[in-house]
């Protein structure tokens, strides 16, 4: 099988990442590595109030991995992810291959937070013509 480069988003329960962050990312790269996944970069990404409570949690911590592997080994890997009580949800994608320098850079230098805010901005955006009010 030909090795990939995947993208992991892996939301973790935030009481137990708050409390020992370091535990929690060596317990996804545990479980990476047990798979023979090799990883390629990883950071914290955000932490965050969640639109839903997930398992009973109204916030959670997200963890932003690349990593490289066989196609094969991404079924076992989830498989783990969905058994791990630090994991509660987890999202990976096959990168293509002409994009992983840029997404790779790109996730180790952007802040999350300042970008959400930036984008939350709507105002600037929107140029439409409002509604007068009866008061107006």
């Amino acid at each position: 099988m030909s090795v990939n480069t995947y993208e992991g988003m892996f939301l973790l329960d935030s009481a137990k990442a708050a409390t020992a962050w370091e535990d929690a990312v060596k317990h996804v790269h545990d479980i990476l590595g047990k798979h023979h996944a090799e990883i390629v970069a990883s950071r914290q990404w955000d932490e965050r109030r969640l639109a839903y409570p997930v398992d009973g949690h109204k916030k959670g911590a997200y963890l932003l991995t690349y990593f490289r592997t066989e196609g094969g080994n991404v079924q076992p890997i989830l498989a783990d992810c969905r058994l791990s009580d630090v994991i509660l949800r987890e999202l990976v994608l096959k990168v293509h291959p002409k994009l992983v320098d840029h997404l790779v850079n790109q996730a180790m230098t952007s802040t999350p937070s300042v970008e959400a805010e930036n984008a939350s901005s709507d105002d600037d955006l929107d140029d439409r013509p409002r509604r007068r009010r009866r008061d107006d």
